[in-house]
C-alpha cells in the first residue's frame, strides 16, 4: 500500500544517496572545498586501538593531508587507552588527545560518545568527520565518500556512511541494510514512531561527516545510543532533506558477539525512549531500570549476569561557557 512517506523517502534516495565513486577526483574535490571556504577536521574516537590505528592514520594521512590536502587535522580523541594507541597515533603523525584532559571543567566520562562530544571543542573544523579506529580495509573513500556531499551541496548538513553495495545484481536482489542491532531494533523503531529515518540504510554505522553548527546543538549520549539520537534530533529540527548517505561498499572489522549486542540494543532503546518522551510523542515514561538482565549457564546451574547500563547525556556544546568564548558563539 503507497504511502506519502514512501514517495518521500524515494525522492530522497534518489537525490541524497551517493557512491563514493562519484568523488575520485580528489584534484576536483580539494578545489571545490578551498573555494567554499571549508575547514575538515577527522576525529578517530579510540579505546585500546594499537593494532589498527597506525594504519589508518598512514593512509588517510598520507593520501588526504599529503598527496591531497583535503583533511585541515587528524586528531585521536582517546577515552584512557591501557595499550600503546596514543603512542602508535602520535608516531605517525596524528595529533593525540585524552578525552579527559579536554574541557576539564566539565569532568570525565567514559564512552565514545564523550570523545565525539569533546572534538567539537578541541578540533577547528567547519566540518568534522568521524572514523571508528577499527576499520582494517581502511581506505580514503571512509573520509571522500562523507565529506564530497557536505562540499559539493551547502544544504546538505550530516553525511552518514553505510557499506552495502547497490540491491540489484545480475543474479538477482539480496537483502541490503545494517547490521544486526539495526535491522532487529532500530528498524523496526523508526518505521513505527519515524518513518522516514528507515531511509537510512545503516543508521548505527560510525563513519559520518557533519558541519559544525550541527553537531553543536545537539546532545551528545555517551554511550550506545549516540548515532541513534543524533539521526533524531537533526530530523527533528532540520528534517530528511539535511541529511546524505554514501555507500562506501566493504567495511571489515571486528565482529560483536550477540550477549555484546545485547548490551548495545538496551542502551540504544533508553536514548530512543527518552527522545520520544522529550519530543512529547508519548506520555511521561514510568521509572525505568537501568540494570540489563542476561544469563550464563555452567552445566545445568543457570545465573543472571546484570549490567548496569546508564545512558548519560552531554548537552549541546553551544551550551557550555568555554566553547562559546572559544568559537565566540
Amino acid at each position: 500500500m503507497s504511502h506519502p512517506v514512501d514517495k518521500t523517502i524515494k525522492h530522497w534516495l534518489e537525490n541524497n544517496t551517493f557512491h563514493h565513486g562519484e568523488f575520485w577526483e580528489l584534484e576536483k574535490l580539494v578545489a571545490a572545498k578551498e573555494k567554499a571556504g571549508l575547514t575538515i577536521s577527522l576525529c578517530i574516537p579510540t579505546l585500546n586501538e594499537e593494532k589498527t590505528i597506525g594504519k589508518e592514520i598512514i593512509i588517510l594521512k598520507g593520501e588526504l593531508m599529503e598527496r591531497y590536502p583535503l583533511i585541515d587535522e587528524i586528531a585521536v580523541i582517546d577515552s584512557g587507552s591501557s595499550d600503546k594507541t596514543l603512542e602508535v597515533a602520535a608516531s605517525f603523525g596524528a595529533d593525540t588527545y585524552l578525552s579527559a584532559d579536554i574541557l576539564p571543567s566539565e569532568g570525565f566520562k567514559p564512552g565514545k560518545g564523550e570523545n565525539l562530544w569533546k572534538a567539537i571543542y578541541e578540533l577547528k573544523g567547519d566540518v568534522i568527520c568521524y572514523v571508528d579506529a577499527d576499520i582494517r580495509n581502511i581506505d580514503a573513500r571512509f573520509v571522500t565518500g562523507l565529506v564530497a556531499p557536505l562540499i559539493y551541496r551547502k544544504e546538505i548538513q550530516y553525511v552518514k556512511a553505510f557499506y552495502d553495495r547497490p540491491l540489484a545484481f545480475s543474479e538477482g536482489i539480496r537483502p541490503s541494510g545494517g547490521g544486526r542491532v539495526t535491522e532487529i531494533l532500530v528498524r523496526p523503531l523508526f518505521s513505527l514512531f519515524f518513518p522516514e529515518l528507515t531511509a537510512m540504510i545503516q543508521p548505527l554505522s560510525g563513519e559520518y561527516a557533519v558541519r559544525r553548527e550541527v553537531l553543536e546543538e545537539i546532545p551528545f549520549p555517551i554511550g550506545y545510543g549516540v548515532e541513534t539520537s543524533h539521526l533524531i534530533d537533526v530530523y527533528q529540527k532540520r528534517g530528511l532533506e539535511a541529511f546524505a548517505q554514501t555507500d562506501l561498499e566493504c567495511r571489515v572489522h571486528r565482529n560483536q558477539s550477540t550477549r555484546d549486542l545485547g548490551k548495545m540494543a538496551f542502551g540504544i532503546l533508553q536514548s530512543f525512549l527518552n527522545r520520544l518522551e522529550s519530543n512529547e510523542m508519548i506520555e511521561k515514561l514510568p521509572e525505568l531500570s537501568n540494570i540489563f538482565r542476561q544469563f550464563q549457564a555452567e552445566g545445568e546451574r543457570y545465573e543472571q549476569v546484570l549490567k548496569e547500563i546508564v545512558e548519560e547525556e552531554r548537552p549541546p556544546m553551544i551550551s557550555i561557557p568555554e566553547y562559546r568564548e572559544k568559537w565566540h558563539r
